[in-house]
């Protein structure tokens, strides 16, 4: 079994690409939805009106994968978050001194919704499924912390062509499609700044919405004694570190967009 973990962003796209056009051999791609109420609404549209169709197209298969619990209810991120009475905090949110605090999101919503779905395929530790990752060669460093389940062996199809970024969407471009926007979690607190400030001036529904979600993680805490967290590293409300109507951001390092499974941002 061979198939592509699908994050409906650049890199993946540029695989689905090549995968059409025979350059890879995968006619497999999933794709672990955390949430219509989570993911970027820019890249739901675009797996609905441009990957799909291309896929369907070219006769591979895209799966779209929910994470399924065991009463058979649908579970969201954004859901998880704000559950009634929940202290859950599965995103990396910045702890008071700016660093980012343990993550369960791509583990359970992403990793594990497709290893559910390479096992009910048939993958085992004795017969593993071989998962392409879209990690591209500016992105190496990437590849590096991947951790491997028992039922899977990863490769990263685009380190191994040599392909960059700029690569990816150009191989998109010619095939006809427009480039995806980059695929995450509107409220991901691995954006780099000017993401967010972006995000504030061209989605202003869910900027308001990730600031919402900040207050109401924030509220609990203040009802257990525990100090804010924050989605950005600037130790204040998301309202305050991305003003409105700024054009201009300081140069910020590398700790922001720092997902490093590959199962995000690609």
């Amino acid at each position: 079994m061979r198939s592509i973990s699908y994050g409906g962003g650049v890199q993946s796209t540029a695989l689905l690409v090549l995968a059409a056009q025979g350059r890879i051999d995968f006619r497999l791609f999933l794709m672990a939805n955390v949430g219509d109420d989570s993911e970027n609404p820019a890249t739901i549209r675009y797996v609905e009106e441009y990957a799909r169709p291309f896929a369907a197209k070219h006769g591979i298969e895209l799966a779209v994968l929910d994470r399924v619990k065991r009463d058979g209810s649908i579970e969201t991120l954004m859901g998880r978050l704000t559950r009634p009475g929940s202290r859950s905090l599965p995103i990396p949110v910045r702890m008071s001194n700016g660093a980012p605090g343990q993550r369960s999101c791509t583990a359970d919503f992403k990793i594990k919704v497709i290893g559910k779905e390479l096992k009910r395929r048939g993958a085992t530790a004795e017969s593993p499924a071989t998962i392409g990752i879209g990690i591209s060669v500016d992105e190496i460093h990437r590849a590096n912390n991947r951790r491997v389940e028992p039922h899977e062996v990863i490769t990263y199809p685009l380190l191994d062509l040599g392909l960059r970024r700029t690569d990816c969407a150009r191989i998109i471009r010619e095939a006809g499609l427009p480039v995806p926007p980059k695929s995450s979690c509107f409220f991901c607190p691995f954006h780099r700044p000017e993401t967010w400030h972006d995000m504030r001036r061209e989605q202003p529904k869910e900027f308001e919405k990730a600031c919402q979600l900040e207050d109401l993680l924030n509220k609990r805490r203040d009802e257990l004694g525990k100090d804010h967290v924050w989605l950005t590293r600037f130790n204040r409300p998301l309202r305050e570190a991305i003003p409105d109507g700024v054009d201009l951001l300081p140069m910020f390092d590398e700790a922001d967009g720092a997902c490093d499974s590959g199962y995000c941002f690609t």
